[in-house]
């Protein structure tokens, strides 16, 4: 786990260094630079460590025989296999990115005119070559070889000799991977968008669009970020970028290796169905104990995570491993999830850590929350308390998330048409007749996938709800966001079980009266969890809404006094006040956001305290 920076184009070591210091947190064990002088301009890759496999070697940027670098965010947890199968490689390392040069190296030969100088047109922010989209662009000639990686990634591969950068992510998007293009024609790429920060000719500009459709969904779409201009490398998806011959970094393929679809299967057997599903989740968390220094599990004492806890106790056992301590957090020790945990903890004779969150923890770790998550929620705060008390202890820990939404774990679940209808009351606050001003390109290579954001078909059933919120952001935007983010903001390295790619096959057969019912939700994951050593007062446990459920009177006490200040600066957000205005924790998250990602405040917000950074903000000037 690590955190990467790149540029394209025009690039400046010095600028560099300084965008790698904004991810230092990422990767404590040590930043390392690589730079060269190519055809028409220059690349310049940044790599900062987080060491967890073969810790004395595997540093990054990495170079190989064959003329390609490669800079690394993740972990390929089938490395060992990958490497068995490939003879007469120089191997220079014991870790598992270098398979990534090594496959590339054996991918098919490069067609002759990918040399010639590109000549490109704009599409939106980027430029493109005219064949980016056709069936045979360049990214299409790495789908074979991407495709055999199984983990989570978020990486960059300079080639030499084609004069090409590929940028590609893990099929769910478990890590992250940000571009955006300069005036100039240069491309930045980046692990989190506050290393852009440091480039002096980086202009941040929130983009109210994708800020209007977060405030409504509760979670960004598709590729959008807050800022304008910046996208995300899309999940499961490959990039190829080259320079053309006025030197601007230039789009030329990008290819979509891997895409997920929820096939119920109505044979499907609950006996064997279930058993399924606890043997790939098995396999999943086997898989994750792939590391050389200390692994430790996030419970909550809710179904998902006690069940990756009592998995991390068998795994331990069978692959000759130590067998991992649990880490919990809440407001008080009587907080059902503070209580379900210790049991559950005792029960699998796991060593059990805790910690009680300080009453004033709202107004003294907010900021760092907002810095961190570039992000504008507020209501699960608790994570960086749990991974900065487990970051003492351990360098990578196992979560439960991924679960709700393969196995459909959410209330609104329960209630579709009550969900649509809070939806179409947000859109209709900023009259605009339930749609965005999406005056963009869309698809591939794009913020937006397409126009059709509201769509009353995309909750008209459970099937099209849990498709469209697992591909258009609420899994890849919101909760592995505040995985990766929140985690390695003290350098831990946040693993999901539950989005390996056995389970998430075995998950997608499973018929949609085995997942929820107007009373009980997971019944297919709860089936399975009884075949666990877990009690049945956990396996039975209903879901619990995070946030609101480690910390309610922290949280309720913090919004009672800030809900007053909240309304009053929902007016200065022009289109987005009224629905500010019903959502003053969104009202707070937006106003710190502002106060922390729109001005050149920087990483110095840590010494000044809440209520001053949120009142000293300018204007936005929106309509």
């Amino acid at each position: 786990m690590c955190g990467i920076i790149g540029l394209l184009g025009n690039s400046d070591t010095s600028v560099a260094r300084s965008m790698l210091s904004a991810l230092s947190h990422r990767g404590p064990n040590g930043m390392e630079i690589f730079s060269d002088i190519i055809s028409n301009g220059s690349i310049t890759l940044g790599h900062a460590r987080l060491s967890i496999v073969d810790l004395q070697n595997s540093k990054q940027p990495l170079g190989s025989d064959h003329g390609s670098v490669l800079i690394q965010n993740g972990q390929i947890y089938n490395y060992k296999s990958i490497k068995s199968k490939i003879r007469n490689y120089p191997w220079r390392t014991s870790g598992d990115g270098e398979v990534i040069l090594a496959l590339n190296k054996n991918s098919s030969q490069v067609k002759s005119e990918f040399f010639k100088p590109i000549q490109s047109k704009f599409n939106g922010y980027i430029r493109v070559t005219d064949n980016h989209l056709e069936t045979n662009n360049p990214a299409t000639s790495h789908n074979s070889w991407i495709e055999k990686l199984d983990g989570m990634w978020g990486f960059a591969l300079w080639d030499s000799k084609k004069q090409e950068l590929i940028l590609s992510r893990d099929p769910m998007g478990i890590k992250p991977l940000f571009r955006t293009i300069l005036n100039d024609g240069t491309l930045l790429f980046a692990s989190e968008i506050k290393a852009f920060y440091r480039h002096p000719d980086f202009s941040r500009r929130p983009d109210i669009n994708a800020i209007y459709a977060r405030l409504a969904y509760e979670y960004p779409i598709d590729n959008t970020t807050l800022f304008e201009g910046v996208t995300q490398v899309e999940p499961g998806s490959i990039e190829t970028w080259s320079l053309d011959s006025d030197g601007k970094a230039v789009l030329t393929g990008i290819s979509k290796f891997s895409s997920e679809k929820i096939s119920p299967n109505k044979n499907w057997d609950p006996i064997s169905g279930s058993k399924k599903l606890l043997s790939s989740l098995r396999h999943g968390v086997q898989d994750r104990f792939m590391s050389d220094v200390p692994i430790g599990v996030v419970l909550s004492g809710g179904l998902d995570s006690s069940m990756v806890a009592a998995l991390s106790h068998d795994s331990a056992i069978a692959t000759n491993n130590s067998i991992p301590e649990c880490w919990t957090v809440a407001g008080s020790e009587e907080n059902p999830d503070y209580v379900f945990s210790e049991s559950v903890a005792n029960h699998l004779d796991l060593k059990f850590n805790s910690k009680i969150i300080e009453n004033d923890v709202f107004y003294k770790e907010l900021p760092n929350f907002s810095w961190h998550g570039e992000d504008l929620d507020i209501s699960v705060l608790f994570w960086q308390p749990l991974f900065q008390e487990m970051s003492k202890h351990v360098s990578v820990g196992l979560c439960g998330q991924g679960a709700d939404e393969l196995h459909a774990g959410y209330q609104r679940y329960k209630d579709l048409n009550s969900h649509y209808e809070l939806i179409k009351s947000r859109l209709d606050d900023t009259n605009t007749n339930n749609s965005l001003d999406l005056n963009v390109p869309t698809g591939l290579g794009c913020p937006w996938r397409d126009k059709k954001i509201f769509f009353e078909n995309n909750f008209s059933n459970l099937l099209s709800t849990l498709q469209f919120e697992m591909e258009r952001g609420q899994l890849s935007n919101f909760q592995l966001r505040l995985a990766d983010r929140h985690s390695m903001a003290f350098g831990l390295e946040a693993r999901v079980p539950f989005l390996n790619y056995r389970h998430r096959e075995e998950s997608y057969k499973v018929p949609l009266n085995w997942k929820v019912s107007d009373k009980e939700e997971k019944m297919a994951l709860r089936k399975a969890a009884k075949l666990t050593k877990l009690p049945k007062i956990v396996t039975d446990r209903p879901k619990m809404p995070a946030g609101t459920a480690t910390t309610p009177s922290l949280l309720s006490s913090f919004m009672d006094e800030l809900t007053p200040h909240a309304i009053e600066w929902s007016k200065e957000y022009g289109i987005l006040s009224d629905i500010l205005r019903k959502q003053p924790d969104m009202a707070v998250g937006i106003r710190l956001f502002h106060s922390l990602h729109m001005t050149d405040r920087g990483a110095s917000f840590n010494k000044t305290n809440l209520m001053d950074l949120l009142e000293d903000v300018d204007s936005w000037n929106i309509n």
